[in-house]
């Protein structure tokens, strides 16, 4: 039988260092990117968890939609909620 290790940490911490290195090894790979986003954000704050089952495409789209045109806003909580 499988022995699985607990994990310590929460999905918004495992996200946060996903997007970190993945800025840093692009920005070293392509060096314009660099000076592109100095100072700047590169990845935009925040992200999308769904489990499978109850999301539908057209939700999603609906949630990529409304997060389109502010997508570095930390000004509203928008919660997809299943029917």
């Amino acid at each position: 039988m499988a022995k699985y290790r607990k994990t310590t940490h929460s999905v918004s911490e495992l996200v946060k260092k996903l997007k970190g290195r993945t800025s840093n090894i692009l920005q070293e790979e392509y060096p314009g990117l660099r000076k592109q986003y100095w100072g700047r954000h590169f990845w935009a704050i925040g992200y999308g968890v769904w489990s499978t089952g109850v999301i539908t495409d057209e939700m999603v789209q609906e949630y990529l939609e409304h997060h389109k045109e502010m997508p570095n806003s930390n000004s509203d909580n928008w919660i997809l909620e299943g029917e």
